[in-house]
């Protein structure tokens, strides 16, 4: 399966929560992730690699319209329960 076209850039970080800006298909998100969160997930992964293969999770459930502009890469366990055990297979 061909992999979606994503951009993602680190727009910095505080208080160990990273901000990036993602975008697809003329669409722009705002999103952050914590030390903590990534590390629960996937430790020793490239944050920017996390932010993206979250995106294409969501992708693979939703249309784009439908994703929220900003967010953090917590509350898409709220709405999809299977997304820390698919990342944490995807990402080892």
């Amino acid at each position: 399966m061909k992999q979606p076209r994503i951009t993602v850039k680190e727009q910095g970080s505080d208080d160990g929560v990273h901000h990036f800006a993602v975008g697809f298909d003329g669409y722009t998100f705002d999103v952050s992730v914590s030390d903590t969160l990534a590390g629960e997930l996937v430790p020793d992964i490239a944050l920017a690699q996390l932010v993206r293969e979250s995106f294409v999770f969501l992708l693979e459930r939703e249309p784009v319209g439908s994703i929220l502009r900003s967010f953090d890469l917590s509350v898409i366990e709220r709405y999809f329960p299977e997304y820390r055990g698919t990342m944490s297979l995807r990402l080892r």
